[in-house]
């Protein structure tokens, strides 16, 4: 049996996804559905079981043989950068992983676990160094102290523990989010809407829309984990972007591109003024340091915007 937390959510979903193109199907996914729209994730997908989060902590602290376990992903989290009730962000974050590594690591159970790139604040250098991380919100700090937690740890465990920081993830499967699904998410509601998208004035020194982050499709996020999975042999905190930054305006001009090659008209940009409460606070520049990764043995290329765009616009027009 594989169990994957959050497998109801954007990431968990996708790698259930992932392991059923394998033929994997013995799969306990745990996720809180209190929003039973993330259902839907998973109504085209075949597990074996769910769980209850809540449930599946009481059973993990109380020591619980679920059975056997061949690997943990740790997709579940609050992924909310505006929630500012710490206790609660570090009960469901923080304590909630520390409780399922003791699990794991008990019993040998490979984890492979969602970390962050937030971590790092505002950067500029994104590498996985103490020196290079400050954490800017409660979701961040969470994730964050985690891999402190984990980084003594790391050599001395006799099972595989990773800790993936992933960076501005977009895809399928990420509808129930909100506001806070990817960019690329919004600029199809906005191109249906009305035409055009919007993007932000400069900020940071940069001009319109030129704020660079790193954007990596959910596939290639997928991809990792699986090699993960693959790899037991492999441990430790890792970057997973595309290396490589890139700008709203890209992301936006992919989109654009992709909407009138479906014969629609129009298509445009418009700047709106940079909002005051995310002066400070606002990541205008992201790009991962992928040499750790690399040199674990992950050799495969990842998409950039201009492919994994309409990829995902295409994904998003076949549902609607």
């Amino acid at each position: 049996m594989i169990i994957v937390t959050g497998g109801a959510g954007f990431i968990g979903s996708n790698i259930v996804h992932g392991l059923n193109a394998r033929g994997i199907t013995d799969i306990l996914v745990v996720d809180d559905l209190s929003d039973g729209r993330k259902c839907l994730n998973l109504a085209d997908a075949d597990i074996r079981d769910y769980m209850d989060k809540d449930d599946f902590l009481a059973r993990l602290q109380a020591g619980e043989d679920l059975g056997t376990v061949e690997a943990v992903f740790h997709e579940g989290a609050c992924s909310s950068t505006t929630e500012w009730d710490g206790r609660f962000v570090m009960k469901v974050n923080y304590e909630y992983t520390k409780a399922l590594l003791a699990w794991c690591v008990t019993r040998r159970i490979p984890l492979i676990y969602a970390s962050s790139a937030s971590v790092y604040g505002m950067g500029p250098n994104f590498r996985e160094e103490r020196r290079f991380e400050q954490p800017l919100n409660m979701y961040a700090y969470s994730k964050f102290l985690f891999d402190c937690h984990l980084r003594p740890q790391l050599g001395k465990l006799d099972s595989q523990v990773v800790g993936l920081r992933y960076f501005n993830v977009y895809g399928p499967r990420e509808q129930h989010k909100g506001s806070m699904a990817s960019v690329a998410f919004h600029f199809n509601t906005q191109l249906e809407e009305s035409g055009r998208v919007r993007l932000f004035e400069g900020s940071d020194g940069y001009g319109p829309g030129e704020q660079r982050r790193d954007f990596i499709h959910v596939d290639d996020i997928v991809a990792v984990n699986l090699w993960l999975l693959d790899n037991p042999q492999v441990s430790g905190i890792y970057n997973l972007g595309t290396g490589k930054a890139q700008s709203f305006n890209d992301v936006a001009r992919a989109a654009i591109k992709w909407y009138r090659a479906q014969g629609e008209e129009g298509g445009g940009i418009d700047y709106i003024p940079f909002p005051d409460h995310l002066k400070g606070r606002y990541q205008s520049f992201t790009e991962a340091d992928m040499s750790a990764l690399r040199a674990a043995g992950y050799d495969r290329p990842f998409m950039d915007v201009e492919t994994g765009v309409p990829l995902y616009l295409d994904w998003l027009a076949a549902r609607s």
